[in-house]
């Protein structure tokens, strides 16, 4: 790919998987590339969202410039700008001039950049001609300026992103947490002032001669892996010889430190695996900040505490922060450049993010900012959102945050995507990815249908549940419910499915917390709670609008001969909505996975999970068991699988619109 570049001159390189976010309306998008890549090439992209008035087509460069810098890693930057349009009155010169002065006039607000020497792209996207990717117009300026650009006939598109990104280069963390102690006056107005200072002067420890770096891979824990690397405040002041007269033991040590790269961290062979996610497959560096008091003392001294009285009464103001940033580095890249060129004005890009943020009222309100680090499916890098925790995630403050950044990133509105619990997890335990404690029901078998073979059915379109869930049966968790817990088992199978959507946290319920929802709503007598009573798919749709403001769509038919005549209903269901369905008929209930069904013959099957299963938890024993397969309404041998002298609630729940 890259000799292919090269042997036609300049060429755009597109890795995202979607490049155009716009949905057939005007507007912007930012393209972003990274110092690390070759040339024009793109990684990504974000919707520009503050504008000056209604003109969809004029930035306010310092809002964006605001957001960008707490939303994008350190080792990314932004490199063009697309810009979507229907004007027919404006010519494509001008369109593209607007671009390239709109992307230099955002570096210049992000990077206090004047004569940018960067290749930048302008690219223009005709709304009235199409709206795909294929339909943009990329043009580039060599000089970054307006004026002089030139048309680009060379887009390729990367067959594998994720290996582009992440072979080249590997994540740097840091993680430090700072408390910053305000003493005022009681009558003073200026607290906001004193919280600037301290910042400030954290600002300043950073390159402190004092300060001291101790980077490390991040399974630094494992036997046999590289040594600790430290580096000082003085290195990365003056990047020269350090002076004659320090200790020959610790010169040997800085300097081998000062010549080393991240590659030293990095592991030397790649797995054969596809890439999966950054936690498993990217290689990762920890970064840890010390301050270190007696490194030039030549005598051992004890700590010295000292005392000075106020003269008058004050008040203290503690101000808690956890700054937490990622950035992106090459492995070939100095340790020390990552140190000084990155993961220092990262720290201080977010504690003025922080800063900016807070104002001098919330100060006295304990404020509980906190960076969270997403990738979502689709991204190539991770993205940083920073959360008010006291809003709570439900709260509409917080819900609009995250609209406003699924609406950036050109995510959908009707998954939630950027909650914290679809943060991703960088730390050393092996909790599990998504970086929350392991909760009830995580030791279930989990997506029980894949591999299965097909149904049968002849020219059938297969629909199928979309999304993880855990299989839930009689007898689990020691717990005897055999012969009436089965529509519990199946309610239990649903949540979980909102669960690992991450529709809510909560743990999935058990039969009596099941039993006292009911209770709770009005629906049962006290008496309710710790028996043996069965429950239907009515009394299912009651428990999720409770527990997680699910509704449901409940469909009944008279017999269960009727039952493949729902199966275009059905299947619209999964590719809508993609949940799970309970069927219930009689004294038995079912979960449905999904249909598969041949319209013009009107030949169909059903995908059951059974949770009427009473063995253990063996994948292979359940599929040759058939308690999760394919069933035909009528099988070969004429048997019916749906009893023609019942009727039958299928409960359909709705995926909620949500963020």
């Amino acid at each position: 790919m890259e000799k292919e570049i090269t042997e036609n001159g300049m060429g755009i390189r597109i890795l995202c998987r979607r490049l155009v976010i716009l949905k057939k309306e005007s507007g912007i998008q930012w393209l972003i590339g990274s110092p690390f890549f070759p040339s024009l090439t793109i990684v990504s992209t974000l919707r520009c969202l503050h504008t000056l008035g209604s003109d969809s087509l004029s930035p306010d460069f310092v809002k964006e410039s605001d957001d960008i810098i707490s939303l994008l890693p350190k080792g990314f930057e932004v490199i063009g700008a697309l810009i979507a349009d229907d004007r027919n009155d404006m010519k494509i010169e001008k369109i593209v001039g607007n671009a390239i002065s709109a992307v230099r006039k955002l570096r210049k607000s992000l990077y206090s950049i004047d004569n940018d020497c960067q290749v930048l792209i302008g690219a223009v996207l005709d709304l009235k001609n199409g709206v795909g990717e294929r339909d943009v117009q990329f043009f580039m300026s060599r000089a970054g300026k307006s004026d002089s650009v030139e048309e680009v006939g060379t887009i390729l598109y990367e067959d594998e992103p994720e290996k582009f990104v992440w072979d080249r280069g590997c994540i740097v963390r840091c993680e430090l947490p700072l408390r910053l102690p305000l003493y005022y006056h009681p009558n003073t107005k200026d607290v906001e002032g004193m919280y600037a200072q301290a910042v400030t002067n954290v600002e300043c420890k950073f390159r402190d001669p004092q300060v001291t770096y101790l980077i490390e891979a991040h399974n630094s824990h494992s036997t046999g892996g590289p040594q600790p690397i430290v580096l000082h405040g003085t290195e990365l002041n003056q990047p020269e010889e350090l002076p004659k007269n320090a200790f020959s033991i610790e010169t040997a040590r800085e300097s081998t430190a000062k010549s080393l790269a991240c590659s030293y961290f990095c592991s030397e062979s790649k797995d054969t695996e596809p890439f999966t996610s950054v936690e498993e497959n990217a290689d990762k560096i920890l970064v840890n900040i010390l301050f270190n008091r007696s490194r030039n003392s030549h005598k051992p001294a004890a700590p010295i505490a000292e005392y000075y009285p106020a003269t008058e009464g004050v008040k203290l103001l503690v101000v808690n922060h956890k700054l937490d940033v990622l950035c992106y580095a090459a492995k070939d890249l100095l340790l020390m450049d990552v140190v000084s060129k990155l993961l220092i004005p990262a720290l201080v890009d977010q504690l003025h993010s922080l800063k900016n943020k807070i104002s001098s009222s919330l100060l006295t309100e304990h404020p509980k900012l906190q960076p969270y680090h997403f990738m979502p499916s689709g991204f190539l890098h991770p993205i940083t959102a920073m959360y008010e925790l006291s809003y709570g995630e439900t709260e509409m403050k917080q819900v609009e945050v995250r609209r406003s950044l699924h609406l950036r990133l050109g995510l959908p509105f009707d998954r939630p995507l950027l909650r914290i619990v679809n943060a991703i997890s960088l730390s050393r335990t092996k909790d599990n990815s998504m970086g929350n404690s392991t909760q009830k029901g995580s030791y279930l078998l989990k997506d029980v249908h894949h591999g299965i073979q097909s149904s049968g059915v002849s020219g059938g379109f297969v629909s199928l549940v979309q999304g993880s869930y855990e299989y839930y049966h009689y007898l689990q968790d020691g717990f005897d419910d055999s012969g009436w817990g089965c529509a519990y088992r199946s309610l239990q199978t649903i949540i979980s499915w909102f669960r690992l959507q991450h529709y809510t946290s909560i743990h999935v319920p058990s039969h009596r917390e099941i039993q006292q929802a009911l209770v709770e709503i009005g629906d049962k007598d006290p008496s309710f709670v710790g028996s043996r009573e069965w429950i239907g798919a009515i009394e299912l749709s009651f428990v999720l609008d409770k527990l997680l403001g699910v509704s449901c769509k409940v469909i009944n038919v008279r017999s269960g001969a009727e039952l493949p005549e729902k199966c275009r209903e059905l299947a619209l269901h999964f590719e809508n909505q993609g949940t799970p369905i309970m069927i219930g008929g009689g004294v038995l209930a079912y979960t449905l996975l999904g249909v598969d069904y041949n319209e013009a013959s009107g030949d169909c099957a059903f995908l059951i999970l059974d949770p009427h299963y009473t063995g253990n938890d063996d994948h292979k024993k359940i599929v040759n068991g058939g308690w999760c397969g394919w069933k035909k309404a009528i099988d070969s041998k004429g048997k019916h699988f749906f009893l023609h002298n019942k009727f039958y609630n299928l409960l359909l729940p709705q995926r909620p619109n949500m963020v």
